[in-house]
This record gives structure tokens, C-alpha cells and sequence, in this order.
């Protein structure tokens, strides 16, 4: 994989995958070798439930309660991990498909959590995708920053 940006700022993250498969068995290594503190879930770390709902919700949670700065779950489509770990108050997952997704989720949305699908995400891919995800910085636009505080008093209701 390519080196990823110089400028990424390494913090804690957790992750999880309910399998090995695709980028599965790859994701934690390469969130290490950008020089990342890795806190591993599921199929990552034999031992702990595996499932897709038990280890985005662990993942998740690390990061609502301050053991993680962020996190990357996983699962077959990346649609339920992305939905688990939303139902985790604090917790803002968006399921990215592409580079382009990931920079948006971070910078108009906030996200703190990023769902990928192991089934369509490829090597090169995931290296695109965390290269934009790392280096976004969220928005100073007022109308993102109100929808985002919007998201926040929603969830606290």
C-alpha cells in the first residue's frame, strides 16, 4: 500500500470485523503502520463476540466513553456495522465507500466512526479511503456546524 499522508495525526482507534475476510483480516496492521494505537473487536481479537452488532457497538463505544479517539467497523456490506455503532449515544459512523465519502463524512458531518464493507473494499481502496478520512478536518461553515449540533440534541432527546 501506498505510504499514506505525512501530515495525518496519529490518535487511538478502535476497530472492529465480525470476519477475516476482504480487508478483514488487514485493517488493524494498516491502522498500525500509519503509526495508529489500535483497540481490537471481533474477529480481530479472538475471544470477543464476533458478530457485526457486538463488535461495532464495542468499537463504538470506546470511542463514546474516551478509550478512543476513533473508530473503523466492519462487516460484510457495512451496513449493519455502520448501524449498530450508531446506536451508540456520541457516536457518528458513516459508511464510506470512497475517498471522496470519507473526507465529507469527516468534514461536514463530523463522523467519528467510519464503516467499510469487506466485501467491496480493496486494498488500494482502504489506503485512499483512510488517507482522506485522517487528513479532513471538520468544517467552520455555521449551516454544517448547526446540522451537526442539530444531530447531537436529537440523539440527547
Amino acid at each position: 500500500m501506498a505510504a499514506g499522508l505525512s501530515t495525518v495525526c496519529h490518535v487511538k482507534i478502535s476497530v472492529s470485523a465480525d470476519m477475516l475476510d476482504g480487508i478483514g483480516a488487514d485493517i488493524a496492521d494498516e491502522l498500525r503502520r500509519r503509526g495508529h494505537e489500535v483497540l481490537a473487536h471481533g474477529a480481530i481479537n479472538p475471544g470477543e463476540p464476533d458478530d457485526w452488532a457486538h463488535a461495532s457497538e464495542a468499537a463504538a463505544r470506546d470511542v463514546a466513553e474516551g478509550r478512543a479517539d476513533q473508530a473503523v467497523v466492519c462487516c460484510w456490506t457495512g451496513t449493519g456495522a455502520s448501524i449498530a455503532a450508531n446506536k451508540v449515544p456520541g457516536v457518528r459512523a458513516a459508511l464510506c465507500g470512497d475517498a471522496y465519502t470519507a473526507q465529507g463524512a469527516r468534514r461536514w458531518n463530523d463522523a467519528n466512526v467510519l464503516a467499510l464493507s469487506l466485501r467491496t473494499t480493496s486494498l488500494p481502496v482502504l489506503d485512499e479511503i483512510l488517507d482522506s478520512w485522517f487528513a479532513a478536518e471538520v468544517t467552520d461553515d455555521a449551516n454544517d456546524l448547526a446540522s451537526i449540533k442539530h444531530v447531537t440534541e436529537m440523539e440527547q432527546r
